[in-house]
């Protein structure tokens, strides 16, 4: 499995060292293609291009950022204001205020580096679901491999309405723990999805993964169309004939209700990695 978001040197330096680009070096500074901007370390949306305009600053300048997606800190030196990605803490760039370049009044400057595109056109997206115990872990895997653009941990196959955790912990709602991904079916299979994730948790276990136990930490694939139904079901029969119990349950998708903010991200931007969520070659 590869690890697809390993820093290299230079976005490690603008990114975790709060380092900045050169002006006028950056790939998206002069950049006029239509669609979305996500985090380079966690793939969260951060963008859309209607908001950029250029500045003559050097660096890609944007007049609101999608909401939630940005977090403003006081500046190391006292007088700026830092941007950072709101899911994960990557440092972004700064912001400011009163220049009258738009009329929202605002630049948000970023570095190219801090950065991935998503075209609006050219490539589609498609979505998935997935439950396998603690989200965190589960999401910590998927979100590793290419072709993923962004990954949202939460819940699903419930009874009630936007749940808090607290809620789906009790018991009481029925919910799973799940992952949506979101990603690029010109690069990434579905099928290819479904197999990292029975190949990072234990799917012989009913409503547990290691250590945690209740119905909300249960293994189960929440699928959106009769091909991933299938597909689920194919990897399934596969895994019954290599001699394993398979407790993964295959359930049409319904609501999925995103987690707090606190949850979003846990092991990227807490470090480390997951207890119970070991990555094992089977297919």
């Amino acid at each position: 499995m590869s690890d697809d978001k390993k820093l290299t040197p230079e976005e490690e330096r603008v990114i975790v060292q709060k380092g900045t680009e050169r002006p006028f070096s950056g790939k998206y500074h002069d950049f006029k293609e239509k669609g979305t901007y996500s985090c380079k370390r966690c793939g969260a949306l951060l963008y859309h291009s209607a908001a950029k305009f250029d500045s003559g600053c050097g660096w890609p300048s944007f007049d609101e950022e999608i909401p939630g997606a940005v977090k403003r800190h006081p500046d190391a030196d006292g007088r700026r204001t830092e941007i950072l990605c709101a899911a994960c803490g990557a440092h972004l760039g700064h912001v400011f205020l009163g220049e009258g370049f738009t009329a929202k009044d605002t630049r948000h400057c970023v570095n190219s580096v801090s950065m991935n595109f998503i075209p609006a056109d050219g490539r589609g997206t498609a979505t998935a679901l997935f439950a396998s115990g603690c989200f965190w872990g589960t999401q910590y895997h998927l979100q590793r491999l290419r072709g993923v653009l962004t990954t949202t941990v939460g819940f699903s196959g419930g009874r009630t309405a936007n749940p808090s955790y607290e809620e789906v912990c009790s018991g009481e709602t029925s919910h799973a723990e799940t992952v949506r991904v979101v990603y690029d079916p010109e690069q990434l299979s579905y099928e290819a999805l479904a197999k990292l994730f029975f190949e990072t948790h234990d799917f012989t276990q009913v409503d547990r993964q290691g250590p945690d136990i209740g119905t909300q930490y249960r293994s189960e694939v929440f699928f959106l169309d009769e091909v991933q139904k299938q597909t689920a079901a194919k990897l399934i029969g596969i895994l019954q004939a290599k001699g394993y119990k398979v407790a993964t349950r295959l359930t049409q998708a319904g609501p999925f209700w995103p987690a707090e903010d606190y949850h979003q991200n846990y092991y990227v931007k807490k470090g480390g990695s997951p207890y119970c969520h070991i990555y094992r070659k089977i297919f």
